[in-house]
């Protein structure tokens, strides 16, 4: 099942699949150079960031956008922060009431809990040139279990029933192009400025954690290249890469 989306994407649609972002890297060593969503209703394999396990249940958004970025290797990584309000600004079509934020880099929160989280991944072509595989899941019906963040599901935010994950697809597509397009036409300032608006924890002391170690520090902004500024103490720390952690819970008497 296929058809052509709002932006002049193709879409795809599998009821299993292993991976999304598998077929899209199988697809681009095969020639297809996108752009191209694919979408599964199950999956299998689901994967997110450092090889960690997605998961996901019917009903929920699984999806990859392959396509050619158009844009220089070293300004790829802005299209996290393009992809997050995308999805922030899907959501929020079905669900205007909820209490949405952007956790760096690439997660959009509903009432503080992970309701999306998203995978940019270069892959290559047949010729070696490059693509971008972005890969989206959204939790619609399921909350599932996380170690070290509270999750949300679309449809504790809804009045009605959740929209099925090919119409939520056709609005994140629409929000996309939109989004991608003014990010290349007037590079990443308005986009830096508009997700510093819905940044969680912006002004708040967070907690990151590095590859080899945690740090705390007050997030006082996003640089230019899209790295974490946080004050450590008088110290102003860059971080480029990690995880922000979600707050430790009140001990008693607090």
């Amino acid at each position: 099942m296929g058809g052509l989306l709002s932006s002049g994407a193709s879409l795809v649609l599998f009821q299993t699949l292993d991976s999304t972002n598998l077929e899209a890297k199988r697809r681009a060593a095969d020639g297809v150079r996108g752009p191209l969503w694919i979408v599964a209703l199950e999956q299998t394999a689901g994967y997110g960031r450092r090889g960690g396990t997605w998961i996901q249940s019917a009903g929920d958004v699984a999806a990859t956008f392959l396509f050619d970025p158009k844009a220089k290797s070293e300004g790829l990584g802005q299209l996290s922060f393009v992809a997050g309000i995308a999805v922030a600004d899907a959501i929020a079509q079905f669900a205007p009431r909820a209490r949405l934020a952007l956790k760096w880099p690439n997660d959009v929160l509903a009432g503080g809990g992970k309701i999306a989280g998203i995978l940019l991944e270069l892959v290559a072509d047949r010729s070696g040139a490059p693509l971008v595989a972005m890969g989206v899941g959204v939790n619609i019906v399921s909350k599932p279990d996380a170690a070290d963040y509270p999750t949300a599901r679309l449809i504790d935010c809804l009045d009605g029933a959740p929209p099925p994950p090919t119409e939520f697809l056709r609005a994140l597509d629409a929000a996309f192009d939109r989004w991608r397009a003014l990010w290349r036409e007037t590079g990443f300032e308005p986009i830096r400025k508009a997700w510093l608006e819905s940044a969680a924890g912006l002004g708040a002391k967070i907690r990151v954690r590095l590859p080899n170690e945690t740090v705390e520090g007050v997030f006082q902004d996003l640089d230019q290249t899209g790295a974490l500024v946080l004050d450590c103490e008088g110290t102003r720390r860059l971080v480029s890469a990690g995880a922000v952690l979600a707050a430790p819970a009140p001990t008693s008497g607090e």
